[in-house]
């Protein structure tokens, strides 16, 4: 995972999952939400214990969003990624982002090998301000 895949995910998506977001502004994945939507990305909350989040509908799953999404961005343990990354393959993503201090080698391998890319225990809020984005 290099600079290259960053470049490549930032400059070409449009469409941000964010799995295990919070409503409250305090929590990492509400304000890195909140980030990636005022950069220019259309996120879809996904927390099934809410209903709205960041004014958006926020899903129960990522198979419960409507039409595609290019980046799963996931704000959850890394012990709970592997059927988020089973579903993002179910759903089609290009890509697939661990926030940092996430890490599941089990879940990059399956996720490579089904031809997704992968960034792991990297935050994206801190790859875009990197980039004046």
């Amino acid at each position: 995972m290099g600079d290259n895949l960053i470049d490549t995910i930032l400059d070409s998506v449009k469409t941000v999952a964010v799995v295990g977001i919070s409503n409250r502004p305090e929590r990492p994945s509400n304000h890195v939400a909140d980030y990636v939507k005022k950069a220019g990305y259309t996120i879809y909350p996904v927390n099934p214990a809410l209903t709205e989040v960041l004014g958006e509908v926020c899903h129960p799953s990522l198979d419960a969003i409507p039409g595609p999404v290019d980046l799963v961005d996931v704000f959850r343990r890394s012990q709970d990624v592997l059927p988020v990354a089973e579903e993002a393959i179910r759903k089609g993503v290009r890509f697939f982002w661990m926030q940092e201090g996430v890490v599941n080698e089990t879940a990059k391998k399956l996720l490579e090998d089904a031809g997704v890319g992968v960034v792991m225990d990297r935050c994206i809020l801190k790859e875009l301000a990197a980039r004046g984005r």
